[in-house]
């Protein structure tokens, strides 16, 4: 059985206000093309189709492109929603669509039916487990004691009833322990978000989404594919790929990547005005690609981001590296900032505002709040 494995899209999404749209139509092509080289068995996404729970209309006509040129080559779909994703707007229409190969997974309600491929081995079980945090498990399942998101998982996983003698893969999106991140997710760096790895044993491959790095966690059968494009500079570095996954007997598992060339790169170039400004230097430095440019000058430059623009017309961001900088960082830091969540953060205000710590209700209000405005609902 050989599938691709693809999540975090993030259709539709802006990155420093310049739409990528064009970007994403690029390399869905391109992935298109890669799919009719390698002919899998099958297509996962593993959330975050979208950027945003109400996506623009652009977002979805792009979307339906991609999976009108899949079902045209007779090609199952495995689809399930991301904490970006409005899991009731993603799922409309699946029960329709399933009978084209589209299987997208129904919003969460405490029943997860597998999708049953086969090949000359027997069967497969996709498993299609959306975006879920404990007050949905705990909604479904009120007395299983549920009080973190590993609990939920495994509460979850329990009652989906999996014979683990067959060949199985679940499809999630979730933050698991020890991965590494970056700037452009949504995390909660508290740690409310960590699912321990255990809570997938006894799978033959985790399709994972959320994580914008691809890495394997633990072991090759728990993974993260990561963005088909780079979505913040804390991304520059990585290489951009296709996962292809090969299931074999039972316990024989293949992985390999097949690399994406984007349309435009986003990189960071570091110098003074004028190295960067030398026609020696941008004649051969990608002039097109979205770039952070990052000026060593001990003096600001006039008008630096109109000027490097003539040059480099997808700038998208322009700091300094000098004296002044590294001294203000320093003057200016928060050693716990990064190690906290919002709402731990929103305390420390609130406290500091007012003399006096939040209360319970207080606490819950502004965690509903915070998760409201991370989904897009607000």
């Amino acid at each position: 059985m050989k599938f691709i494995h693809l999540s975090d899209l993030h259709i539709g999404k802006r990155v420093n206000e310049i739409s990528m749209i064009e970007d994403q139509a690029y390399i869905l092509t391109q992935i298109i093309r890669i799919i009719d080289g390698e002919r899998p068995d099958a297509v996962v996404i593993a959330g975050d189709v979208y950027d945003k729970s109400i996506p623009p209309a652009e977002a979805v006509t792009l979307f339906d492109d991609f999976l009108c040129r899949l079902a045209k080559r007779s090609l199952p779909v495995l689809i399930i929603s991301g904490n970006h994703d409005s899991p009731e707007r993603l799922a409309f229409g699946g029960r329709l669509m399933a009978g084209s190969g589209i299987h997208l997974a129904p919003v969460y309600d405490g029943i997860v039916e597998p999708v049953t491929l086969s090949d000359s081995h027997g069967d497969v079980r996709f498993w299609l487990l959306p975006f879920i945090k404990p007050v949905h498990v705990k909604h479904c399942f009120p007395d299983a004691g549920i009080e973190s998101c590993t609990d939920a998982l495994r509460t979850a996983v329990e009652h989906m009833g999996v014979d683990f003698t067959g060949r199985n893969v679940l499809v999630t999106h979730q933050f698991v322990t020890g991965a590494a991140t970056c700037e452009s997710e949504e995390i909660s760096v508290g740690g409310s978000d960590n699912v321990d790895i255990s809570v997938f044993d006894g799978f033959d491959y985790v399709a994972l989404g959320h994580l914008h790095g691809p890495q394997n966690v633990g072991s090759s059968r728990v993974r993260y594919c990561g963005t088909p494009l780079k979505y913040s500079f804390s991304e520059a570095g990585h290489y951009k790929s296709v996962t292809v996954v090969e299931l074999g007997e039972k316990n024989d598992l293949r992985l390999r990547t097949v690399p994406l060339t984007p349309r435009h790169d986003l990189r960071e170039i570091t110098g003074t005005f004028a190295e960067l400004t030398d026609k020696a230097f941008y004649s051969t430095a990608g002039t097109e690609d979205y770039l952070h440019i990052i000026l060593t000058d001990e003096e600001d430059v006039a008008e630096a981001v109109g000027r490097l623009r003539v040059i480099y017309p997808n700038l998208m961001k322009l700091s300094y590296d000098n004296t002044r900088t590294r001294t203000d960082q320093v003057v200016g830091s928060a050693e716990n900032v990064k190690s906290k969540s919002p709402l731990e953060l929103f305390e420390e205000l609130y406290a500091l505002q007012n003399n006096q710590p939040m209360s319970g209700e207080q606490r819950a209000f502004t965690q509903e709040l915070i998760e409201s405005i991370q989904e897009g609902n607000v």
